[in-house]
């Protein structure tokens, strides 16, 4: 992809990319899905940089945990010739929208922060199309996260689970005690969530990166795989029968409100604990998804920029992108989202124990070589890949007493989709 760069302020590359006043409070659209409580208190605080900045915050946010509905927007968006200025949009996706040749080069700003020093080389590859910076990635989310409910374990007298065959008879005594063992909300996406932590589990950090990342089809035929999917439908037991259509969030407040024990989601689920006033290690605790201690699973978010013709909206996303990685939004961000800084420079004495525990986490896991992309966050594959997985993965878990010979094959299949 060729970019070509405007130039918006003759002299000092700092009056490009820095100015503390847009002339005319120039809108900056922004695409997310940051809308339920934690996240979209986070967002606000980018929203008010942006603002002090003398540039306008022009809100686009599409509901949607997964972020399909704001894809769907965008792609309409695009294709009409008014994209956004930016939108949040990660992993090989970025790489889709680069072949497009719809992108806008934040090299300039780039080179001028020293990106690639301070962010990890897994993060920086995934934010550059063709060599040039086209995305700023805001943190690092650890998708294979356990959330427990301490309270609800002791009045159940059970043990946390810390293996998938150590789950059955912890869930086997909640249920007993009245208690719900797993929160979940029965969407595509959270079934995946859920699926991908237990094949990490069952298989470990290299049967996961054949069989999810590289789709190596002997792993996906394998008697691992399928004692996954064996483990992964067990769970159907352990969920209440309201689960279908639940939005993330509120299975989450389940466990908060403690009627149920157990949630596996990625730590933006932490935001909502801490929206609630509670405090890890007294009224929740994070570990990590049963059978993944030594793994981790991340989810990058990130802002992609589009080329626009206005240069006051040029100059308006290079504050954007500038704003995103500076070291006070960085800390307020992930603060109340609940993940961890992206910049490795970052003083972490603010962040509570279940951040600092996932950035260690997140080196250990770098040089042991266990940091797995997310599959059901976008992380790993295409999106039309994905979308084809999940949709066998979620049609297999709604489906008490589906043949597991043939969900393997379907799997499979839907891993060659491109």
């Amino acid at each position: 992809m060729k970019f070509k760069m405007r130039a918006l302020c003759a002299g000092a590359l700092g009056c490009l990319l820095f100015g503390s006043v847009a002339a005319h409070a120039t809108n900056i659209e922004v695409l997310h899905w940051w809308t339920s409580g934690g996240e979209a208190k986070a967002a606000a605080q980018l929203k008010s940089i942006m603002e002090s900045k003398g540039y306008t915050w022009k809100d686009f946010a599409v509901a949607g945990g997964g972020g399909e509905n704001a894809m769907t927007v965008l792609k309409t968006r695009v294709v009409s010739g008014d994209p956004p200025a930016a939108a949040q949009i990660k992993g090989p996706s970025i790489q889709e929208w680069g072949a497009e040749g719809v992108l806008a080069d934040l090299s300039p700003v780039a080179n001028v922060e020293k990106w690639d020093r301070m962010l990890p080389e897994v993060v920086a590859d995934v934010m550059k199309y063709d060599g040039h910076y086209v995305a700023v990635p805001v943190n690092v989310h650890r998708v294979n996260w356990m959330w427990i409910n301490p309270a609800v374990f002791k009045a159940a007298g059970a043990d946390v689970p810390r293996t998938w065959d150590e789950f059955p008879e912890a869930a086997k005594k909640i249920r007993a005690a009245g208690y719900i063992p797993l929160a979940h909300g029965g969407q595509p996406w959270q079934d995946f969530t859920v699926f991908e932590s237990v094949v990490l589990g069952v298989g470990g950090a290299d049967f996961y990166r054949q069989a999810m990342v590289k789709l190596d089809q002997k792993a996906l035929h394998s008697d691992t795989m399928r004692h996954a999917f064996e483990v992964f439908g067990s769970l159907r037991a352990d969920i209440d029968p309201d689960a279908p259509n639940r939005d993330w969030n509120q299975a989450t407040a389940m466990v908060i409100n403690g009627k149920a024990a157990m949630q596996l989601m990625g730590d933006w689920a932490k935001g909502e604990f801490t929206q609630a006033g509670k405090m890890p290690g007294k009224d929740y605790e994070c570990v990590a998804a049963p059978g993944s201690q030594n793994a981790f699973t991340f989810n990058i978010d990130s802002l992609v920029m589009f080329q626009q013709n206005d240069a006051n909206v040029t100059k308006g996303q290079h504050a954007l992108a500038s704003a995103v990685l500076s070291p006070a939004f960085q800390k307020v961000f992930n603060l109340a989202k609940g993940s961890i800084p992206v910049r490795t420079d970052m003083d972490l004495s603010d962040f509570d124990a279940c951040a600092r525990k996932s950035a260690r986490d997140f080196q250990a896991a770098a040089k042991a070589g266990t940091l797995v992309p997310s599959i059901a966050h976008q992380m790993a594959v295409p999106a039309a890949t994905a979308g084809a997985m999940q949709d066998v993965v979620t049609q297999f878990f709604n489906a008490p007493g589906a043949s597991v010979d043939n969900v393997l094959d379907r799997l499979a299949q839907a891993a060659r989709i491109q």
